[in-house]
């Protein structure tokens, strides 16, 4: 679910934080730059692993800006395709049903991938899953269990976002990556309904790879 990408940068350290550790320094820079941000074909970013090396700081001319040469290894979220991943339901809508795995919400399981005799529930805003004249429900907040089936990645071009007079944004920029899953398969879909099957998924089961951004 999680690999380390090794990631080489140049960054900036502003004036007020020069009364830091050199060490929390540079952790901090770093992310509050990659946490939380997609790069291309590697992932979504978690935060700083470890980091492997530092220059010596440069005093940029007219700016006080430090720069810095790091190398480090950020956590990146890239679940590979097959594996179960425990999270729960955000949103529902008529497209599919949307998974909150507290760091991100880019898990989409599209109503194809949703057991046979599912419906959508105009009333309620859920799925629903007719099981042998049985009615289950796909309620929002639920724990779940999917599958990862593919990722969807997305070529982000600069846009202009819309604010309103007050300065919030009307339009957001649409995701560049999202993950496919599927809750059709038995065992999957809200974790009460296979209770007595045994436990529910693990969301803390890390395993880390290593990858090497190129």
């Amino acid at each position: 679910m999680f690999i380390l990408t090794t990631i080489q940068d140049l960054i900036q350290i502003k004036p007020q934080d020069f009364e830091k550790p050199s060490a929390q320094a540079i952790k901090d820079v770093i992310n509050d730059k990659y946490s939380n941000r997609i790069i291309p074909n590697i992932g979504l970013c978690i935060c700083m692993w470890d980091l492997l090396s530092a220059s010596e700081g440069l005093i940029g001319h007219g700016t006080g800006l430090v720069n810095v040469n790091v190398e480090f290894r950020m956590t990146v979220f890239r679940p590979f395709r097959g594996e179960i991943i425990y999270g729960r339901i955000k949103t529902s809508n008529q497209e599919g049903i949307i998974i909150d795995l507290e760091f991100t919400s880019e898990i989409f399981i599209p109503y194809q991938n949703l057991p046979e005799n599912s419906s959508f529930s105009q009333a309620e805003n859920v799925w629903v899953w007719n099981s042998e004249g049985t009615e289950l429900f796909f309620d929002k907040g639920e724990p779940v269990l999917f599958r990862v089936e593919h990722e969807e990645w997305f070529d982000q071009r600069p846009t202009i976002i819309e604010k309103d007079e007050k300065g919030e944004i009307i339009e957001e920029r649409p995701t560049a990556w999202r993950v496919i899953g599927s809750m059709a398969q038995p065992g999957l879909g809200p974790t009460l309904w296979w209770a007595e099957g045994g436990e529910e998924g693990e969301e803390g089961d890390v395993e880390m790879e290593e990858e090497a951004e190129e």
